[in-house]
């Protein structure tokens, strides 16, 4: 029964947390696609990616995505040079053959994306850079994208290791607040502006930094930002009109107006209303008082 701001942040940050039974699952899954594509085409690499490899996935595992890099030979590449959605359909059979009874296999814009009951796997296929690095389809623009995942990985686990562990809890709970407010932000983009938000800042709480972050985000939404890989682009392009960009910032101020008000009640003594304004910014996630 959680009475104070520390336990109620304690139990929000378990309750963002993915069971150690949805954690086999989740592992026996991607084991076997990686294999149904294996088993049909040629590939010099598989790995895991994304939020789950980065340990910033949120539960429910239901709403979450499970992403798998699967490196072609290069003879797919110039067979797709230029027809990113064609590779993306030739993926899309390929997982067909050994899932024939799953529905929902779709073509989405870099990845094929697997809707099983539980939750989904998107298949990302890609090719060696050179130089370093991976390119993957973009079947909307009809383009490559350079990325490096296996370097997220590492830039975030040292990031974490430098805020002493805190900094993986925390992108969770704004993951968490974005989910709960009209999921603006794309996922990937928003740990990206976390982590520039925190590069050289020392954490404090967790609502004093959820504040100061909310605070700060405001200001890189209308810039460019790039590949923390060190690739070019903008993981934000999506927010590709002032219409969207002015939304997001406004979402952003509302969250800090909240938290703000949430940190004055807890000042002045006032925990119950404390409580009420987190749970305006987190939603379920955080618990009622008592």
């Amino acid at each position: 029964m959680p009475t104070t701001i520390i336990q109620g942040f304690s139990k929000l940050s378990s309750n963002l947390e993915i069971t150690g039974l949805q954690g086999s699952t989740v592992s026996t899954r991607q084991t076997n696609v990686r294999a149904a594509v294996r088993n049909d085409l040629t590939t010099v690499d598989d790995f895991l990616t994304g939020s789950y490899q980065r340990n910033t996935m949120i539960a429910p595992l239901k709403t979450a995505d499970v992403d798998i890099f699967v490196v072609l030979g290069v003879s797919y590449f110039e067979d797709f040079k230029r027809n990113q959605a064609g590779l993306l359909d030739k993926v899309k059979r390929s997982i067909k053959k050994t899932y024939s009874q799953t529905p929902e296999i779709s073509r989405n814009g870099q990845a094929v994306t697997i809707c099983f009951s539980d939750f989904t796997v998107d298949v990302v296929p890609a090719f060696n850079r050179s130089g370093g690095g991976y390119l993957i389809p973009n079947s909307v623009t009809s383009t490559w994208i350079e990325t490096d995942p296996k370097q997220h990985i590492s830039i975030w686990s040292s990031a974490n290791s430098q805020h002493s562990g805190n900094l993986v809890p925390l992108i969770k709970m704004i993951k968490a607040w974005n989910k709960e407010n009209g999921q603006s932000l794309n996922s990937f983009h928003l740990e990206c502006l976390v982590l520039k938000v925190l590069t050289g800042v020392k954490m404090g709480s967790y609502p004093q930094t959820c504040l100061y972050v909310f605070d700060k985000m405001r200001d890189l939404i209308d810039l460019k930002n790039s590949d923390p890989a060190g690739y070019g682009g903008d993981v934000g392009a999506y927010l590709n009109s002032s219409t969207k960009r002015d939304d997001v910032k406004a979402r952003l101020t509302l969250a800090y107006n909240r938290a703000s008000a949430a940190i004055d009640y807890e000042s002045r003594g006032s925990t119950y209303n404390a409580y009420d304004r987190w749970r305006l910014v987190f939603g379920d996630y955080f618990p009622a008082y008592g």
